[in-house]
């Protein structure tokens, strides 16, 4: 991943906390990461859904991933007061299912963004 593009990406995310603080809901942080990236030239999508597959039968229901930016990155957007490892392993499986390189846990919840960014590499990413 080049040094320069997730400098950009991270930075909007710092842009976003600053100007609103912790304390709001996932989905108004959401909603301004998107438009941030957005208007720094990142692709964002929404809400994507991923279907989810058991014994090769696709199941009626799909997760929902917060934010993926140009394909590649999936960003898990959260404001809590309590932060989770489990976090981490969801954001894993939806490396996994999307073969996505690397996502971020991002809680908007902290003093300091930096304590609230959590990177998560997929092991078994293939580029293909």
């Amino acid at each position: 991943m080049d040094r320069n593009y997730t400098y950009r990406l991270l930075k909007c995310l710092y842009d976003v906390h600053n100007e609103l603080g912790p304390g709001l809901l996932e989905s108004i942080y959401e909603e301004a990461a998107a438009k941030e990236l957005m208007a720094q030239g990142f692709h964002v999508e929404r809400q994507v859904p991923v279907p989810v597959f058991y014994k090769g039968e696709r199941l009626k229901n799909d997760l929902r991933l917060d934010l993926i930016v140009d394909d590649r990155i999936i960003l898990e957007i959260k404001s809590v007061t309590e932060y989770r490892k489990l976090f981490e392993k969801q954001l894993y499986t939806y490396l996994v299912l999307k073969n996505c390189e690397i996502g971020y846990v991002v809680n908007f919840n902290e003093e300091s963004l930096q304590d609230g960014i959590h990177a998560v590499y997929n092991s078994r990413y293939t580029n293909i």
